[in-house]
């Protein structure tokens, strides 16, 4: 315990002697910093030189409770004691870089941003209150535990509920600024967003019911087909299992309105297909795909990956022992797959309807390009920041709305749960064959993922072909210009020239990309494990919280980021980090749920066998849980590092010169009317995507829950077990 103490005490004396106390411009890893902030320069200079040679003097007070913490460390055996000295001197810490942030008065001239030593100063602190906490009792006087929840906590409450909570409250502010709860009735309770006029013969309904209506077809078809697909992959013997996986995932890896313009060009009013019905059956083209049901289908086809990838792991985690018992106690394959395997996926399918419900919410790529004069709230929102209207406090007002909807299909996820128990791995031994499918059921499951499957193959065939078609409906003959235009490299004596125009964009991309991911999966599969393994005061309100930056349009959040962190201590505006923090608590509510609804089948027993051979917590979940978790840490890996490079609405007011992500470039290439070289770098970026989920499977691997992982099959004359060949 002490040296585990001792070690965070060397990290916070390290962090006042050798980083800067101040935001670095060309960042802390330049290391520019060095040279000046030693021989005198105050924007470089560490907290001890701060409070030496500038008069920064809180910062002594820091240093002595430092001091203070590591005497009694030394000096003190009681836990209580010592528990008590650290939480009063991890909370006077953390007020006083508090006060140093936003409570005293910032000299004109002085540097305001708080750097990498101020970073390094509050996560020490943070770590000594949850410790001292622990020494009192606190979840179990588990150290680990408690940091762990501090630290999560204290991320989510600095880059979810600041940025969100402050813009949110915009909708209670009047027309000059002022708080005013009578501000906020008209704008959330208007007949534009409540109307409802098309049940009455009328042209639309309001926003709100629209986005309702939305929201509830997507998330439910988008589930059933996950399920199907999954089921499919899991349950099956067939050779082409790994292809049908990664056919599962690929409409993920495109940036929506992509995805949108590739159905313009195969089903819009021009689109070949329609051409084709038009010209063999007579049909006169219509516009029917520009509304509801080219929304709806847009996002089947970006949301059903999201719901495959929740509801993999869960089907794979149904423990075949029960399925066993069922089929000895004379059940068939389908009362078996009914009344047992079915009612155990029940986490899954609630966790990914859930998030297929949200994403539906909060999608702006495909509204803006398929909509039409279909109006969701995202796109009024957007709207209303950026087009004529400028009012703030209306798109406030109606993310109030969004959350509002969020929270009730959280609450009846939680109620249809219930207390119920869904634990399959326990650690006890079984055959390890999975029960088939029925026959029925087999074929239905096919006749379902057949077309599906096609219709997708076609549409992105369509997105290709678009990349090597001189100008799409004017001229079809083939060429490679735009992906030389876009991807260009020459060599000579002097190396390769990286001429083509996307080429910083996309090696931007990559490396923001390759940052957030890790962090992503790291904190989802923690707040699931805190949430599920651990008790302790609020965590309805945490669990809630991980999902707010997840219901509110992308738009909004990247307002909110862009208001919250363009000044004050905390400056991140045109920076790396922006973006790397936006996409890591953007995209963590997908990993989060994954990784619920994988612990949830995983028996506490385990845990605890583990705790009783004398292993730490931070042990146990690197030795016992992740091993387990594999296939939700795999779909957090991959969701979180394709949504890094995907995501639109986002960024779009977070990128800046130095750091222009793909699908803003993409969007710029768009407005210019150049589609060709949007299309080809769509390609190329998908083409990119598939490897790195190839690479992730092969590296993240599968869990091993048994010698042989088996999926029952019937012979002609007795029953087999077939080995799973994927």
């Amino acid at each position: 315990m002490k040296k585990t103490l001792s070690i965070w005490l060397a990290l916070g004396a390290f962090a006042f002697v050798a980083l800067p106390w101040y935001q670095q411009d060309s960042g802390v890893f330049a290391l520019h910093w060095i040279a000046p902030g030693v021989f005198g320069s105050k924007p470089g200079a560490s907290a001890l030189l701060q409070a030496w040679r500038f008069g920064l003097t809180p910062l002594w007070g820091l240093s002595g409770l430092l001091m203070i913490a590591a005497v009694g460390v030394a000096l003190i055996a009681s836990r209580r004691r010592l528990g008590m000295l650290w939480l009063a001197t991890g909370a006077a810490g953390l007020a006083t870089i508090a006060w140093l942030a936003w409570g005293m008065p910032v000299q004109s001239g002085a540097p305001t941003g708080l750097g990498a030593g101020a970073l390094f100063a509050t996560t020490v602190f943070i770590v000594m209150l949850t410790s001292g906490a622990a020494l009192l009792g606190a979840c179990r006087g588990d150290l680990f535990v408690t940091a762990a929840i501090g630290i999560v906590v204290a991320l989510i409450g600095m880059f979810v509920f600041w940025p969100v909570g402050s813009i949110l409250l915009d909708a209670f502010g009047d027309a000059d600024g002022r708080f005013a709860l009578a501000a906020v009735l008209p704008r959330i309770a208007s007949r534009s967003v409540w109307g409802l006029a098309c049940l009455s013969g009328g042209r639309t309904c309001g926003v709100a019911w629209n986005t309702l209506a939305l929201a509830l077809a997507s998330a439910t078809g988008s589930t059933l087909l996950g399920i199907v697909f999954a089921l499919l992959v899991a349950r099956t013997s067939a050779r082409w299992v790994k292809m049908l996986r990664s056919l599962s995932v690929l409409p993920i890896i495109t940036p929506p309105f992509v995805l949108g313009l590739a159905l313009i060009l195969l089903l819009g009013r021009n689109g070949v297909l329609t051409m084709l019905i038009a010209d063999v059956f007579g049909v006169m083209p219509g516009r029917w795909l520009y509304g509801l049901p080219g929304v709806w289908l847009s996002q089947l086809l970006a949301f059903t990956p999201i719901a495959f990838m929740t509801l993999i792991g869960v089907v794979e985690g149904v423990g075949p022992s029960l399925e066993e018992a069922s089929q000895t106690l004379g059940a068939s394959r389908w009362q078996t797959f009914a009344t047992v395997s079915l009612p155990l996926m029940r986490p899954g399918l609630a966790n990914a309807f859930l998030l297929c419900f949200i994403e539906s919410m909060a999608d702006f790529g495909n509204p803006i390009v398929l909509g039409g004069n279909f109006h969701v709230l995202s796109t009024e929102i957007y709207f209303s920041v950026v087009g004529a209207q400028n009012d703030p406090g209306r798109a406030a007002g109606l993310g109030l709305v969004l959350l509002v909807f969020a929270l009730g299909a959280f609450m009846l996820q939680n109620l249809w749960l219930g207390r119920k128990s869904y634990v399959t791995v326990s650690g006890k031994a079984d055959s390890g064959a999975h029960a088939a499918l029925d026959r029925r059921l087999q074929i239905g499951l096919w006749c379902v993922a057949i077309p599906w499957y096609a219709f997708t193959l076609v549409v992105y065939g369509m997105m290709l072909l678009g990349g090597f078609v001189k100008i799409w409906g004017v001229d079809n003959s083939l060429t490679f210009a735009h992906y030389l235009d876009a991807f260009g490299v020459s060599g000579d004596a002097a190396g390769l020239h990286w001429h083509g125009q996307a080429w910083p964009s996309f090696f931007t991309t990559l490396t923001i990309a390759a940052i957030a991911t890790p962090l992503t999966s790291l904190v989802g599969m923690l707040a699931a494990w805190l949430l599920i393994r651990q008790r302790f005061a609020g965590k309805r309100l945490f669990e809630f919280g991980t999902l707010l930056s997840f219901a509110i349009p992308g738009t909004v959040i990247g307002i909110a980021y862009l208001l919250t962190f363009n000044s004050g201590p905390v400056e991140l505006t045109g920076t790396a980090a922006i973006l790397v923090l936006c996409f890591v608590f953007r995209n963590m509510p997908m990993g989060l749920r994954s990784g619920i609804a994988a612990m949830r089948q995983l028996d506490a027993s385990l845990d605890e066998a583990s705790i009783m051979l004398r292993a730490s917590s931070f042990t146990t979940i690197r030795r016992v849980i992740l091993p387990l978790l594999r296939p939700a840490l795999a779909s957090a890996l991959v969701y979180s590092f394709v949504r890094s490079i995907t995501s639109v609405s986002a960024v779009i007011f977070l990128v800046s010169a130095n750091y222009d992500m793909a699908t803003s470039y993409i969007i710029g290439l768009v407005s210019n009317g150049n589609y060709g070289t949007a299309i080809a770098y769509a390609s190329v970026l998908v083409v990119v995507m598939l490897m790195m989920i190839l690479l992730t499977q092969r590296f993240v691997g599968t869990r091993r829950l048994r010698a042989h992982t088996r999926v029952q099959t019937t012979g002609k004359r007795r029953q087999v077990l077939k080995e799973k060949t994927a």
